[in-house]
């Protein structure tokens, strides 16, 4: 007798088969009706008892949330929603559950409850539709930049550089509280601590792996990062993973090229491999979205927005051009604007390139040429002396999704900004090596993968998209 799943019994044929089955009771109704999820698909599978002939210690054992293993025979089904079902000819409890204990019962629950059981939050159908899309989507990520000759990295977790200047970093020490040796000034001695200097968690593999697109040519991270951000909104978390790619010999076009047939062929992937959950998740936000006030609401389903980054070509506009349509934009000129544009120099926010996107393009968009003074220390100088070759890719309903840039690649240059940002030579006297022994043109880009997830599977906080949320007074699991 075979042993299947429910993904593979509900696209089979082969009806009277004999089959071996386990997984999770999602209902059990009139004795008889077992809902059976495995977690392969979203859907379930109808499992039907002799409850007549059945043993009655093991009928009130089958409840929500039990494990259970069958055997029985595939049959064309009776009742409606399914086109086969499974005859039981044996039942075994292989794992109770306590229906007066067990919290997820077949009703709705918040996202925040969820959150709360997020070891338990995959046996509903929104969990597991999310998280086997974030599966598919990370594989979609690393075939994409393998079947492009690009190699990967992993660079360190524990780091003694800042790659953002942002300066909000978690430490790692092994000094004991209040126990820390002190210099002669009073400052904390990291000499004697583990790594012999002051060591953080990494906000960003970038650096490192511009060092080995710089002889392997190109290169990749998909890993962990993580910013002590007090932050406490849907767009945020305190541990995240990111994809940042790194070419040699690439220009800023060619970065803009590789972000936007990267995002296409990912977004693509999914669309051919999760129909089911990308349908459930469609639908859930549809109704989600009838709550709303009809100013509030998509002009686009999430299939609609899906298809929409998939098949139009990204417009690309540079920063300079951007100010202007937002400067004379009606929602400015009526202070619809919670940050109003009033001139040239001002750092974007998520509700200016959503109005370039969804109202003024209608498309994906790429900005580039940003100002200097609102961009990192290394991204390329423009010849004007005011700009660098930094771009962002902007989309419907999220904003900036992609931030990237061609690097400094001139050793003079790249060391007057780190002083005008007062960033230690010393600590990156590695990164500066790189433009001091056969330095060329490189680009790169970061894309947080969980605001990818959150696009594509259209669920509006970021804390539901990752299996265990890591943000502000909150580390449980």
């Amino acid at each position: 007798m075979k042993e299947k799943n429910v993904a593979e019994i509900l696209k089979s044929d082969s009806v009277l088969q004999e089959i071996a089955l386990k997984g999770w009771v999602r209902t059990f109704r009139s004795n008889r009706f077992i809902a059976l999820n495995d977690g392969s698909t979203i859907k379930n599978i109808q499992c039907v008892i002799d409850f007549e002939n059945t043993d009655e210690e093991t009928l009130k054992r089958i409840t929500t949330g039990a494990a259970i293993a069958i055997k029985g025979t595939i049959v064309e089904s009776q009742g409606r929603g399914q086109t086969v079902e499974i005859q039981v000819s044996e039942i075994t409890i292989l794992g109770d559950s306590n229906p007066d204990e067990y919290p997820i019962q077949p009703k709705k629950h918040s996202f925040e409850f969820l959150r709360e059981n997020a070891h338990l939050r995959t046996r509903t159908n929104t969990f597991s539709a999310v998280m086997r899309v974030r599966s598919k989507l990370s594989f979609a990520v690393h075939k994409y930049f393998q079947e492009n000759d690009f190699n990967y990295v992993n660079t360190p977790i524990v780091t003694g550089s800042d790659a953002e200047g942002a300066g909000e970093m978690f430490r790692v020490t092994t000094f004991e509280d209040n126990k820390a040796p002190l210099t002669e000034d009073g400052k904390i001695d990291f000499s004697k601590d583990f790594f012999g200097k002051e060591t953080n968690l990494t906000v960003s593999g970038q650096l490192e792996a511009e060092a080995y697109a710089m002889s392997l040519g190109k290169a990749y991270t998909f890993g962990p990062t993580f910013r002590a951000e007090n932050s406490n909104t849907t767009r945020h978390l305190a541990e995240f993973w990111m994809i940042e790619p790194e070419v040699a010999f690439m220009d800023l076009d060619g970065n803009m090229d590789l972000a936007e047939d990267f995002i296409k062929s990912v977004i693509n992937d999914v669309l051919e491999n999760c129909k089911d959950d990308l349908e459930f998740l469609d639908q859930r936000l549809t109704q989600e979205e009838k709550s709303k006030p009809q100013a509030q609401r998509s002009e686009m389903s999430l299939l609609e927005k899906l298809r929409f980054v998939a098949d139009n070509n990204f417009k690309r506009v540079s920063y300079t051009e951007a100010i202007d349509i937002l400067r004379n934009s009606k929602p400015n000129k009526k202070k619809k604007f919670q940050f109003p544009i009033n001139e040239w120099g001002a750092d974007l926010q998520s509700e200016h390139e959503r109005f370039l996107v969804e109202k003024h393009f209608k498309c994906p968009v790429i900005l580039f040429d940003y100002p200097a003074n609102i961009k990192a220390f290394y991204m390329r100088l423009n010849d004007d002396g005011k700009t660098v070759r930094a771009m962002d890719v902007l989309f419907p309903g999220i904003g900036e999704i992609v931030g990237g840039a061609q690097r400094e690649e001139r050793y003079d240059v790249l060391i007057d900004k780190m002083k005008a940002m007062n960033i230690d030579e010393k600590e990156l006297w590695w990164y500066l090596d790189l433009r001091k022994f056969g330095s060329a043109v490189h680009s790169g880009f970061g894309l947080g993968f969980e605001r990818l997830v959150q696009f594509t599977t259209g669920m509006g906080n970021i804390r539901d998209v990752i299996p265990f949320p890591r943000t502000p007074q909150n580390a449980e699991f």
